[in-house]
């Protein structure tokens, strides 16, 4: 791997015995959101042999690389099968059709993910219906989706109520923590004892923030009757453009997202259904092979880069210790002491559930003055992104649901403070102090 650009600067370390001298530590330049070429560096042999390989084979959809890739990641999540699709877009409507989501359903799902998460169910046929988000780890409120669920009656734009066919509920496992799916699978389980005469509702993982993550030891990916991953180049396994995969332990499940990914056809020119072209590359399942035996040191590289943040802010005075995640001792400059008007700590770091197994697809902090921040932070080269900054209750495209400001309110909040900060397996120590470094100095202004 090459060096990463550095300057000297003289700064006393946290930590350090009493009396100690200022010692020149090395600053980086600049520290980017995510940085692939370093990934690249360390795999790029194997990667270009995996490659040639497949040249050579002059077989480049679907075929034995897409199948070895299946039976890895159905080992991986610890589901019966896995379907290898286009895309992550394209993983999502296979699983909710798959699932049994057709045209005059709704579904249940959050409005603080990325557009695909409900535009796969508008494309299904049906129509999502927004639940607002727990306020600590910003998934899914499973005890407002209970409440939703027992209370079907919705408004229509001619004033009258009418009950809400709810087929599926949707889970998004956002920034790489699985959503509460235990409580999920006992809302699921009282409303079939209560409705025996009706078709049960599904749950459908979008787990595409989370290969690799857990709750309560069992695979995202086997959580669901299905779950939908996306390969994205951003994700914690990703491919040289896009890709998506499906996973089920239903072999009816599976052989339907098989045909549903290839026109609905079960066999070559025989056409059951209309499906699309959703097939995936098989340069893409080959790349992704030599990154996934890399993937379980990868995310826990990703783990341990978090629990630094995590006592690097705390040491820092920007997070109190009931909001940090970690007492450890940090090694962050404290010689800046930022501001609290307020009496409230600048930064806030976002709850983690005990029974999930996080992968840190982001790490992510809620931050007063966010906007503020994120300009002070790009002028000085460090990378952050807003993931996301309009809730997708209020996104012009969904405007027909007739949802409003202040309707789903701790969205609505969220999307004002999140700022996700630098996460990548190869990010260094140094890089991370920087950071808080720089964010300290910014509230202390």
């Amino acid at each position: 791997m090459k060096p990463i650009p550095t300057h000297p600067e003289t700064a006393l370390r946290s930590g350090a015995p009493a009396g100690s001298l200022a010692v020149p530590l090395a600053v980086p330049l600049a520290v980017p959101l995510l940085d692939l070429r370093r990934q690249y560096e360390g795999i790029r042999e194997e990667v270009l042999a995996a490659i040639a390989r497949v040249c050579d084979s002059q077989s480049f959809i679907l075929g034995p690389e897409v199948e070895a890739l299946e039976q890895e990641i159905a080992a991986l999540t610890g589901a019966a099968w896995a379907v290898g699709c286009s895309s992550g877009t394209e993983a999502l409507w296979l699983a909710l059709v798959a699932a049994g989501v057709k045209p005059g359903d709704s579904v249940l799902t959050t409005p603080f993910s990325f557009f695909a998460s409900a535009s796969a169910i508008v494309r299904a046929g049906a129509s999502p219906v927004f639940v607002d988000v727990d306020p600590g780890t910003l998934n899914l409120d499973a005890t407002l989706v209970g409440r939703r669920l027992r209370d079907r009656q919705v408004r229509t734009s001619l004033g009258k109520t009418q009950s809400e066919n709810i087929r599926a509920i949707l889970p998004v496992h956002l920034y790489g923590q699985c959503a509460d799916m235990g409580q999920f699978d006992r809302i699921v389980a009282e409303h079939a004892a209560e409705h025996v005469q009706e078709s049960g509702v599904a749950i459908v993982e979008d787990a595409a923030q989370t290969i690799g993550a857990e709750w309560s030891g069992r695979g995202a990916g086997s959580l669901g009757v299905t779950a939908a991953f996306s390969f994205y180049p951003t994700k914690n396994l990703s491919a040289y453009g896009d890709a998506g995969i499906v996973t089920t332990s239903s072999p009816q499940m599976a052989e339907h997202m098989r045909q549903l990914r290839n026109h609905g056809s079960p066999r070559r020119y025989y056409h059951n259904e209309f499906g699309w072209n959703g097939r995936m590359d098989a340069i893409q399942a080959a790349v992704l092979r030599v990154k996934l035996a890399r993937l379980a040191d990868w995310n826990q590289q990703r783990r341990q880069h978090a629990a630094t943040y995590d006592r690097m802010f705390a040491a820092s005075g920007l997070t109190s210790t009931s909001n940090s995640n970690s007492n450890e001792t940090s090694n962050i400059n404290t010689q800046q002491t930022p501001t609290r008007a307020s009496g409230q700590t600048p930064v806030r770091l976002l709850s983690r559930s005990p029974q999930a197994k996080h992968v840190f697809h982001q790490y992510v902090i809620r931050a007063q003055r966010r906007d503020e921040l994120r300009k002070f932070l790009s002028d000085r080269k460090i990378g952050t992104e807003v993931y996301y900054p309009l809730p997708l209750h209020l996104q012009p495209a969904f405007s027909y649901l007739g949802l409003k400001e202040g309707d789903l309110p701790v969205s609505e909040q969220a999307a004002k403070e999140v700022l996700a900060l630098p996460m990548f397996p190869e990010l260094t120590e140094a890089e991370i102090g920087h950071v808080v470094d720089t964010i300290a100095g910014f509230y202390s202004r």
